[in-house]
């Protein structure tokens, strides 16, 4: 197999550091056939779904991908934007308010980047784009700040995979987590109690993680631990008690057990205990999305309310919020720590095709290479 160079490589090509934000993804358009390429890339991936590939096959293709796509098409429609949808959206001006802050410290020779790991635009994609570009040092930070093989890993894996096809390799650095990173606690905090001095604060807060199966607990994965930590270390700065907020875990699919307590069921039993006005704010997702505007702020809104709920306020993802920005790119410079960015001024430039022309003559005099 024959690796991916540069055709046009010159020694005074610029050379520069890369910055790539990735996210979950995204079907390209509300649709069933969209959302069939989508849960078919996604759920096909042996991270998100550890059942034996064979079994996996017959029961992806039998029955989910038959099944699921329309009705997950008609969720999609319900929070799509003319921009396309909310996580894109969101990831986009991320990117983007990152990029300005970056730059405007660093120079134009700092590239910033955005990704998605399943959809568009594609990993591979955006790395073809930023090698083209002289990205010769590469910092990759997924927008999960909890770790899990699911998330972290499989992005892991997909830059990795990208990276075995290439003849020229960057220098590496990936984000995996950052559950306790205090700007980022700090930008939550903020976050919420604005929204409180605002508009007022009810009974409990109610912390909403998207969940994962029970048995990647059991087999090692910290996403369960760095979940807790997180809501613990936010309550702590809002000054909760223990009897003012809960950890929960949302988004479970199948039959199996996933982390528990669920938060719909949690959310249909507390009227029962006197808890008749929550607010719902979900740590765990970078931007708002799917799973936080329709599954939150729309069903599970309901299941409080049928069940004797009062009061129910969905308090919104940091998104691009200039305290989240902030976090972010704090978090991103301390590790481009020690990487010092190109300044490639023209006379850096000559001086590497001088030096690079007389290794070349010393090598292989008289050859044309």
């Amino acid at each position: 197999m024959p690796y991916k160079g540069t055709a046009d490589f010159r020694h005074d090509h610029p050379e520069k550091t890369g910055v790539l934000i990735t996210n979950l993804g995204t079907p390209d358009a509300p649709t069933t056939s969209a959302l069939r390429r989508y849960l078919g890339e996604f759920l096909w991936d042996p991270r998100v779904v550890e059942v034996p590939r064979p079994i996996w096959w017959l029961i992806l293709h039998g029955v989910i991908l038959r099944l699921r796509p329309s009705r997950s098409a008609k969720a999609y429609a319900g929070v799509w934007q003319p921009e396309g949808s909310p996580l894109l959206i969101h990831t986009a001006r991320q990117a983007e308010a990152i990029r300005k802050q970056l730059q405007a410290k660093h120079g134009n020779n700092l590239l910033v980047g955005f990704a998605m790991r399943y959809g568009n635009p594609g990993i591979s994609k955006v790395l073809d784009e930023m090698q083209a570009q002289g990205v010769r040092r590469l910092l990759v930070l997924p927008l999960y700040p909890q770790y899990s093989a699911s998330t972290s890993a499989s992005t892991f894996d997909a830059i990795a995979h990208n990276f075995t096809r290439r003849r020229w390799l960057p220098d590496l650095r990936f984000v995996s987590h950052y559950p306790d990173y205090p700007p980022y606690i700090e930008a939550m905090a903020n976050h919420i109690q604005a929204h409180w001095d605002k508009h007022g604060r009810n009974q409990k807060l109610i912390l909403s993680y998207h969940g994962v199966p029970l048995k990647y607990l059991q087999r090692g994965d910290p996403y369960h631990c760095e979940c807790h930590k997180t809501s613990r270390l936010l309550a702590e700065r809002l000054g909760l008690g223990k009897d003012e907020y809960l950890t929960t875990f949302q988004s479970r699919f199948g039959r199996e057990e996933w982390l528990q307590p669920y938060t719909d069921e949690t959310l249909k039993a507390l009227p029962q205990k006197g808890v008749t006005s929550i607010d719902v704010f979900c740590p765990g997702f970078s931007a708002d999305c799917l799973e936080t505007i329709e599954e939150i702020d729309e069903e599970n809104r309901e299941y409080f309310l049928a069940a004797g709920g009062e009061s129910f306020c969905y308090i919104s993802a940091l998104n691009a919020t200039p305290g989240h920005i902030d976090a972010l790119t704090q978090l991103i410079e301390e590790n481009l720590h020690g990487w010092q960015v190109p300044r490639n001024e023209p006379e850096e430039l000559a001086e590497r095709v001088r030096l690079a022309e007389e290794q070349k003559q010393a090598q292989y005099p008289g050859r044309e290479l």
